[in-house]
């Protein structure tokens, strides 16, 4: 039967290991938020230019208010899942009122249109459709 300095240590070992992977969890996930935002960005820039080009600058403004709120959006969604695990049982929201308060400020504002202010929300749908294809396509650093 294994004495009582033996289980202790056992013990020890098994939650520092737990609280390690629970770390490498975090850093991952606080990566993936930075990777998502940086993509979303630059797909903001990416798609401005031509939508001015082929439409108005209003257009454009409009792609952008909604790009930005989409921004906002996911960044209410990645803490609100950061806190998951520590404070909360479920996902709240507050993150959905942004993108219905954007939508009903764009139908009543004059200067603000519905479809572009949606097509620009769903900019981070499409960084997290070029992460998913990113991480499909290329070889894995993991082993």
């Amino acid at each position: 039967m294994p004495d009582q300095s033996t289980l202790s240590s056992t013990e020890d070992e098994s939650e520092t290991v737990t609280v390690s992977e629970a770390s490498n969890s975090m850093n991952e996930f606080y990566q993936l938020k930075q990777e998502l935002l940086v993509t979303t960005l630059i797909l903001t820039g990416l798609f401005i230019g031509p939508v001015w080009w082929a439409y108005s600058l209003d257009i454009a403004f409009n792609f952008l208010v909604g790009a930005l709120t989409g921004v906002t959006y996911m960044g209410l969604l990645a803490r609100n899942v950061e806190r998951l695990g520590t404070e909360q049982g479920s996902v709240g929201k507050s993150q959905l009122a942004v993108f219905v308060g954007v939508i009903i400020v764009a139908s009543q504002w004059d200067n603000l249109q519905v479809l572009p202010v949606f097509l620009g929300f769903l900019t981070y749908k499409a960084a997290i459709i070029v992460y998913t294809l990113r991480t499909v396509f290329r070889p894995s650093d993991r082993a």
